[in-house]
């Protein structure tokens, strides 16, 4: 058949007719920025991509022909939905407190968790609260389930929970739940205190208001172990989402939820009508690289570079900023840290200036449920090496200063 052979349409105008919920659905402000990062010569600070010098590859070749000699066939089968039993008793025996394994339930990817708990704790019109700024990828998990998604203020130690209690709201009017990242924050690198953590679980539990912990970086501490995490302190009143993608590979879309009894079963129910089950083939791989200690000595060699890298870029910012009025923080750990630009300067503006001179940032306005600060932007140190990230930091504080002077 020839391209003119093919059938006229019978109307010029389209048939479908989008769900709202579709109209709600916006691109990732990451992925298009990525795209322009594409460009050769770009040093991009703007991914939250782990480094790829960390994924075991060796590992997961001994696994991988492990698995299939041994047992291939049911790892090629169709699977449990609650996910692949022995991986599941592992992920319970390596968290810091009592974990039942019938509590976890395997994801593909932490991002599947998100969009499981958006739908079976989200209808329309419910009030969601978050921490200021927050992940983007949850605000696109939760907007299509058409929430009022409504930001706590915070400060660089997480939610303030006096601030919290005001929005928290009470009977049909209380909020479904409190989304937040205790530890090394996406976007801002900010770690929970000890102190802040007891007093929003103590705050929450007296709410009436339950807690979605993320935590796909709390491994990733350069000197110090962050604090227990808030389900661990109130397990009956939180939700609790891991990741492998960034201790092992992100390629492999694994990740886990550990949830109570009183919203596991939904959970389960939305993960089955979402994908059957997250790669049982993968699973095993997961499950045979890790079952003798293996976290335990690869992790400290990402931390170790990891440190070394926001070491490079905090050193760099010292010596290019200066004079600039630019201000930082400091993470203990994590992929990212957060840049406030002087009065007056938009990170949106200050993009495409960044990018012909060779450097990529994601602006922070993105991150923001409401209000977004314009002068805020995200720089991720973990991809490039020590010597890209002193060449991008002096071509940003470039862009800066020519941007200061437009």
């Amino acid at each position: 058949m020839k391209p003119n052979d093919l059938p006229t349409p019978l109307h010029a105008a389209t048939p479908w007719t989008l769900a709202r919920r579709a109209e709600r659905m916006n691109p990732s402000v990451i992925r298009e920025i990525l795209k322009v990062t594409e460009k050769p010569g770009i040093i991009s600070f703007a991914g939250g991509l782990p480094s790829p010098k960390t994924f075991p590859v060796s590992a997961f070749a001994e696994a991988c022909a492990k698995v299939l000699r041994e047992d291939g066939q049911a790892a090629l089968q169709y699977a449990a939905s609650e996910g692949y039993a022995p991986l599941r008793e592992a992920v319970a025996a390596q968290l810091p407190w009592a974990v039942d394994p019938a509590q976890v339930l395997i994801t593909t990817g932490s991002q599947q968790g998100l969009d499981l708990v958006a739908k079976v704790l989200i209808d329309t019109d419910s009030r969601v609260l978050v921490e200021t700024p927050t992940y983007l990828g949850a605000l696109q998990a939760f907007t299509p389930m058409e929430p009022q998604i409504e930001a706590v203020a915070s400060d660089a130690e997480g939610i303030d929970v006096d601030d919290l209690e005001r929005r928290a709201g009470s009977g049909a009017d209380r909020a479904r739940f409190l989304y937040v990242l205790p530890n090394f924050q996406n976007p801002t690198g900010r770690s929970m205190s000890e102190a802040r953590r007891a007093a929003l679980v103590e705050r929450a539990a007296a709410l009436g208001l339950p807690i979605v912990e993320d935590n796909p970086y709390g491994d990733l501490w350069f000197d110090a172990p962050p604090p227990l995490p808030l389900a661990a302190r109130n397990p009956e009143g939180c939700i609790y989402l891991g990741s492998f993608s960034k201790v092992l590979a992100p390629g492999l879309r694994l990740g886990f939820i550990v949830a109570p009894q009183a919203v596991y079963p939904k959970l389960l129910q939305a993960k089955q009508a979402a994908d059957l089950h997250s790669p049982g083939f993968n699973q095993r791989m997961v499950s045979e690289v890790i079952k003798d200690g293996f976290l335990d000595r690869h992790v400290p060699t990402i931390r170790a570079l990891y440190k070394s890298q926001c070491h490079a870029m905090l050193e760099s910012l010292t010596a290019e900023m200066a004079g600039l009025g630019v201000q930082w923080n400091s993470p203990d750990g994590g992929m990212f840290l957060w840049v406030r630009l002087p009065e007056g300067m938009s990170a949106i503006d200050l993009l495409p200036r960044a990018v012909d001179k060779g450097v990529a940032f994601v602006p922070g306005a993105a991150f923001y449920a409401s209000e977004p600060d314009p002068r805020t932007l995200r720089l991720s140190f973990v991809t490039a090496s020590v010597e890209q990230i002193r060449i991008g930091v002096a071509a940003l504080a470039q862009a800066i200063r020519e941007q200061q002077q437009a």
